[in-house]
């Protein structure tokens, strides 16, 4: 077995987390022995260590390990090089902006912090870095960003084998508008979902709907995430006040999830004059059982890598509008038709981040066109089913660190000819 560490900074709601888990558990019956390790989730974060329990992944925990810049960044980069000591790793694989940074720097020790140096010889260990998303704008003030720019192009040029990014929109806005690494050294890997969990979502739909007391003519729009300043719930609630001017269907607005902005939105939602039609539902650990209520799943993120709420909407047949940024553009396909502030695309509708009266807008084109929500739906469904699936990224990860640990092997296995071939060349193969 090949031994991997896989470092995330902690193991709260949102698809990094599951993310690491399904990569940590999947990836045992292609050789590959992992041990996760993870920070703990701050208070005003929900958890989701019960997802590594429920898969039988037990995560080495560094309490030290934080979101935030902190003097205790220097324990958890001591820690996790003592660990790597232990371990003897062929792969350290580090995913969130944290665990990249502080799991690389103790990385760069653990290659070059050993006598063997003297003559030469580094340690052995293949470093991979995923971006889930980054945070190159949108998230701190301008000195801090630069910082964090000036740190990860460092740490890619000195101790980063391969970058992976989710979607090819991710890669060119990390490597040729940030300037981070080389072009050569990213690889795109789609994140991958158990799309069979979502396979009898019509099924549910009623019974979800029920529990939510919505009537057939109800229009439920969804939202699902962190409460937290990148997801711009703050947009969502401005569209929604909008979008009462726009129509005059009956329409019901649900909020999942949690964070440290919860009260405030709720006296926005009611400064709006939203409260009766606004339901704060909190954190949900059933995503098979609420996406089928809805009828539109929004997102209005600032900033995104993948965002896997809009994967599993796409799963469960539900048409979505988004913010145009990051990998979202690649989930929603291509444009088919502009009107003010939207674009309807492929896969879904785009909105102009920021833009509450254009994603109003889009909302109300779409509760207004039911065929056109039964199309974009299927045309999600069919997507995601084809390209999102867990078993694809499970082949994806393994075949990048085949690259890195054999790729004579590798190279040989994908040159050598097929049994096809040899019988065409009227050779038997043994």
């Amino acid at each position: 077995m090949t031994k991997v560490l896989r470092i995330i900074a902690r193991l709260n709601v949102g698809g990094p987390a599951r993310h690491v888990v399904w990569l940590s558990q999947g990836l045992k019956g292609a050789g590959y022995e992992t041990l996760l390790v993870a920070g703990v989730v701050p208070p005003g974060e929900d958890d989701m260590s019960y997802i590594a329990a429920e898969a039988g992944v037990t995560p080495f925990v560094v309490p030290q390990m934080s979101r935030e810049v902190s003097p205790k960044d220097a324990l958890t980069i001591w820690k996790l090089f003592r660990l790597m000591l232990r371990e003897r790793p062929a792969i350290v694989h580090t995913h969130t902006a944290k665990a990249g940074t502080v799991g690389r720097v103790a990385g760069l020790l653990y290659r070059w912090v050993t006598l063997s140096v003297l003559f030469g010889r580094p340690r052995r260990c293949h470093f991979v870095h995923t971006y889930h998303g980054h945070v190159f704008h949108s998230y701190y003030g301008p000195l801090k960003t630069r910082l964090f720019l000036v740190i990860e192009k460092f740490l890619a040029r000195v101790v980063t084998d391969r970058i992976v990014v989710v979607s090819h929109q991710q890669r060119r806005e990390i490597n040729e508008t940030f300037r981070v690494g080389t072009p050569e050294q990213f690889a795109v890997i789609p994140l991958g979902i158990d799309v069979s969990v979502y396979a009898e979502w019509e099924k549910r739909r009623p019974i979800a709907r029920a529990e939510l007391k919505a009537n057939e003519n109800d229009v439920l729009i969804g939202i699902v995430g962190r409460l937290t300043e990148i997801k711009n719930h703050k947009l969502f609630l401005e569209a929604a006040a909008r979008l009462q001017k726009l129509t005059t269907s009956s329409v019901r607005f649900m909020i999942i999830g949690d964070g440290n902005l919860r009260n405030e939105l709720e006296a926005q939602a009611k400064s709006l004059g939203l409260h009766d039609s606004v339901w704060f539902l909190g954190t949900r650990k059933d995503p098979e059982n609420f996406y089928p209520a809805l009828d539109i799943v929004a997102l209005t993120s600032l900033n995104e890598g993948t965002p896997l709420t809009l994967i599993e909407a796409m799963a469960n047949a539900r048409p979505v509008v988004a913010t145009a940024v990051g990998g979202v553009v690649d989930l929603l396909g291509q444009p088919r038709h502009k009107a003010d502030g939207y674009t309807l695309c492929e896969r879904g509708i785009s909105v102009r981040s920021g833009d509450a009266e254009g994603f109003a807008q889009a909302l109300a084109h779409l509760i207004e066109d039911e065929g056109l929500r039964r199309d974009l739906g299927r045309r999600g469904l069919d997507f995601v089913t084809q390209h999102y699936a867990k078993e694809r990224l499970l082949a994806d990860v393994s075949e990048l660190y085949a690259q890195l640990v054999d790729p004579v092997s590798l190279k040989a296995k994908a040159t050598a000819p097929s049994s096809k071939e040899m019988s065409n060349r009227g050779i038997v193969p043994h």
